[in-house]
Order: C-alpha cells, then sequence, then structure tokens
C-alpha cells in the first residue's frame, strides 16, 4: 500500500465501504465482489484497497481476535505483529516494573502499543515507514494517553519516558511479497542501538525465535515464547523487567494457560538411553531456550540420542513442555522396507515426525505410496546415532 493508497482507504468513502463488506471469504466470487462495487461507482482504486483490508483483517483474527475487525494493517506488519495476547503479556511486564511511560519504538501496525495502552500505560510510539506509521495512528485513535510519531526510533527525544520496548523491523515487502531479513545486523532499529537502550532503562526487545543465540547479551534475560505450539517469539530483556536469577525462559501458551520453564542458564542435556516405551517431542520454546535437559531430569527421561530434541522414558509424564507418544513397534528404518511394513498395516494416512533425519515428510509420503483406510504417526530420528523408524500413538 502506497500513500496515494491509504488516503483513499481512510477516506469516509473508503472507511464505509470497508467496514459495511461481508467477512471476507477466500472461496467467494471475487471477480463478482470487485465488479458489484464497481457497479456502485467505486474506483478500482478503493476497490482494491478496501478488499486487500478485509483479506488482512480475515488473517489478523488469529491474533486480534475481534479487534482486527476495527483495524487495518499492512502484508508486513501483520507479519510482524505480536499476538494479543503475547503483547498483554509484554505490557504487564512494564506495569509491574513501574514502568508509567513507554516508549514504542518500531511499533509497526500498533499491536504492542494497542495492549499498553489498554492497561493505561502511556505510549509513544514510533515508526519510520509513513504509511505504517499512519496506520498506527488510526488503530491507536481510542487511546488519549497514546502519541503517534512518524519517525525513525534512533531520533525519538525520550526525555521523561521510563522504558522502551522494540520490534526492530525483521521482514521487508517488494512487490506485493514480504520476505524476512536473514541477517540481524540489517534490522531497523539496530540491534546495538535496542541492546544500548537496556543499559540506559528497562527495555525488552522482540526478535525471532530462530534469533542466533550469540547476539544475546550476557546480562539479558531471553525468554522464547509458543503459542498453541507455534513458536512466535524472543523476548530479550533488560533492567526492571528482566527477572533476577532468571537468564533462560520457555513460555507455552495453549489457549488461555500459560505455563513457564526457567533456569538461570543453558541446561546440560540429560544422558543417552535405549528407547522406553514413550517418547516426547519437547515444545519448540523448550528447545530453543536450551532447557531440554532440566524437562528430563525433572519427569525421569533420558535423551534417544546426543543432540536431538527428543525425549524418552518407560513411565508416561504430562507436561505443558512437550508431546508425548506411546511406542507401538519398531518398524525398519530402510525406506522400502518401511513403505511394505505400512502396506501390510493397511495405513493410508501418515503423520511424519522427525528430528535428525534428513528426509522432506511431503516427499517421503508420496515416495511409501500409502493406501489402506488406517491413520498412523511415526517417528523417524536416532537412537544413540542410529537411524530408527518407530511407529506411535500421541497420549
Amino acid at each position: 500500500m502506497d500513500r496515494a493508497e491509504l488516503v483513499e482507504l481512510l477516506s469516509p468513502e473508503g472507511l464505509t465501504l470497508l467496514d459495511g463488506l461481508p467477512d471476507w471469504d477466500s472461496k467467494a466470487d471475487i471477480v463478482k465482489t470487485v465488479a458489484d462495487l464497481r457497479k456502485q461507482g467505486h474506483p478500482p482504486t478503493l476497490v482494491a484497497a478496501v478488499l486487500s483490508q478485509a483479506k488482512l483483517r480475515a488473517k489478523a483474527a488469529a491474533k486480534f481476535g475481534p479487534f482486527a475487525s476495527r483495524m487495518l494493517f499492512t502484508e508486513a506488519g501483520l507479519e510482524q505483529a505480536t499476538r494479543l495476547k503475547v503483547a498483554a503479556l509484554h505490557a504487564g511486564r512494564f506495569s509491574r516494573a513501574g514502568v508509567h511511560h513507554i516508549a514504542d519504538l518500531g511499533c509497526g501496525i500498533g499491536g504492542d502499543a494497542l495492549a499498553m495502552a489498554a492497561i493505561d500505560l502511556e505510549v509513544t510510539a514510533a515508526e519510520a515507514d509513513e504509511v505504517t506509521a499512519a496506520i498506527a495512528a488510526y488503530n491507536l485513535t481510542p487511546f488519549s494517553h497514546v502519541r503517534v510519531l512518524h519517525e525513525q526510533a534512533e531520533n525519538v527525544a525520550l526525555g521523561g519516558i521510563d522504558g522502551a520496548w522494540l520490534d526492530p523491523a525483521r521482514r521487508t515487502t517488494a512487490g506485493g511479497t514480504t520476505t524476512r531479513i536473514a541477517d540481524a545486523s540489517a534490522y531497523s532499529p539496530s540491534l546495538d542501538f535496542a541492546f544500548g537502550l537496556g543499559e540506559r532503562m528497562p527495555v525488552g526487545v522482540k526478535l525471532g525465535p530462530g534469533t542466533d543465540r550469540d547476539v544475546i547479551p550476557a546480562e539479558a534475560e531471553a525468554q522464547w515464547v509458543s503459542v498453541d505450539g507455534d513458536l512466535v517469539e524472543l523476548g530479550v530483556w533488560f533492567g526492571a523487567v528482566a527477572r533476577p536469577g532468571i537468564r533462560r525462559a520457555a513460555l507455552v501458551i495453549r489457549g488461555d494457560a500459560a505455563q513457564e520453564l526457567t533456569a538461570d542458564a543453558d541446561s546440560e542435556d540429560a544422558p543417552v538411553g535405549p528407547l522406553g516405551e514413550y517418547v516426547y517431542e519437547p515444545d519448540g520454546a523448550v528447545i530453543r531456550a536450551r532447557l531440554i535437559g532440566d524437562l528430563a531430569r525433572a519427569n525421569g527421561a533420558w535423551m534417544l540420542s546426543s543432540g536431538i530434541a527428543y525425549l524418552t522414558s518407560d513411565t508416561a509424564f504430562d507436561s505443558p513442555f512437550a508431546r508425548g507418544f506411546r511406542v507401538i513397534e519398531r518398524l525398519p528404518a530402510d525406506e522400502r522396507q518401511l513403505r511394505q511394513a505400512l502396506a501390510a498395516r493397511g495405513i493410508g494416512t501418515l503423520e511424519i515426525k522427525k528430528r535428525g533425519v534428513d528426509v522432506d515428510p511431503a516427499q517421503l509420503r508420496t515416495r511409501l505410496k500409502l493406501k489402506g483406510a488406517a491413520s498412523a504417526t511415526i517417528v523417524l530420528t536416532r537412537e544413540a546415532g542410529r537411524h530408527i523408524a518407530l511407529l506411535v500413538e500421541r497420549l
């Protein structure tokens, strides 16, 4: 979306048309919808803009719930935006730390600022991209204690501000395609700037969950967050918003419940042992936080193979930090023999879990030529370094 398209969208005609559209249906006849809107006299550029926003609003419901139906978005802004339930946790950290006026530097479409304002924090939000800043201002209009600036994060005056939140831009959009910035040194604002602020005031920095751990300052708290099984972010916390004695944390959110595993450092891996009656796949947040060893020791489990994030045990345990499977039987690891074994069991639908094995599950599923009415789950991994295939069932 460029500036002219945004101006048209923000016009009374544009907003009325957008809010009057039915809920987005990807199966609807879009050509007919466009034709109907054009017959009503709406210009083609406005029709394109409102339909794009309707599509983004539908997509945004997963992050913002019912609030999405009254917000505006950019493709890149929505991709990077924090889920509202996670943004509420960010805001709560600052509130508990006694922060009253927070700078949201690189606010995007305003998701985190929305959560901060909702608990009465004063917010100065800044966004370098003009269109995105205007969209943030629109989304934050209901809050009189929020100010949105079209400004580079590095240029925002911080006098009177006692905390900062930064979500450096990690995506770019060109030709309608949004791509990730692979090199952390190319983020905007830079990590040097973001982490430098942490030496002056309480600061939180949101990064991608796969960020190279070597960039995390030793004095910071690093918290990986997963939501309903999806690993969504790494939060790096400084000063009063970093919790004493915690340097590694895995926060697992499922539905309305949140559970956390914490430690003062990476945990040592558990010993390697033979396959037990059960196999466990740690949550992605636990894996990235390198707390697999602590999870294993707390539940009487051990590693199947060194460096591979599968645990095993002879007794079942229930944990929010891992998904469990009962081992039904070993299957041949050789692909031809595996195909024969699955055919003999009439398995036509197959879920493939894998770690430590160089295989593409989708391509393997095709090569296995599955036929039959039964469904099953297999785990492809290593046991003490050797390839194994396990037929399992979820606990």
